[in-house]
């Protein structure tokens, strides 16, 4: 933003908002806004923009997308007892984790495994789901023995 830009506010359009409170997150700022015109309290974040790379399975390069990843996580998550938050806190966790590598192109199973530590950690079920499609399993002995693991 230019000095002097302010953030709208999403619900009347106008640009006379305030922050209330600011508090840093992994690899964000969260801020309470507030809204002089029509009063309302809403929350904004800012990100660090990522700068690397994804090195796919058949050797593409595409630049990383937290989107992404926040979907293939959603679904393992799906109709468990897991916020939204906590699912911020995997993917910041993750992000932080990448900002450390020494290096711009990351493959996706580099990302897959950080995931995976962050599910295992969260829910043993959402940690399973990721797993049986990030692994691709073949054969329901495969999936028992990643599941005789988790039990020990």
């Amino acid at each position: 933003m230019k000095k002097g830009d302010r953030m709208r506010c999403p619900y009347c359009l106008t640009k006379d908002t305030r922050v209330l409170d600011s508090r840093p997150s992994d690899g964000s700022i969260r801020r309470r806004r507030s809204c002089s015109s029509c009063t309302k309290r809403f929350t904004t974040y800012e990100r660090i923009e990522n700068t690397f790379s994804v090195i796919k399975k058949d050797g593409k390069i595409e630049l990383f997308d937290r989107q992404k990843m926040l979907n293939g996580i959603l679904k393992a998550c799906e109709k468990r007892p897991v916020t939204i938050e906590q699912v911020d806190n995997v993917l910041d966790q993750v992000e932080a984790e990448l900002r450390q590598k020494h290096t711009t192109k990351i493959p996706t199973k580099v990302i897959g495994n950080l995931v995976i530590d962050q599910l295992k950690k969260l829910d043993g079920v959402a940690y399973m789901r990721f797993m049986s499609v990030y692994r691709s399993f073949k054969s329901p002995a495969q999936f028992a023995k990643e599941v005789e693991k988790l039990r020990k």
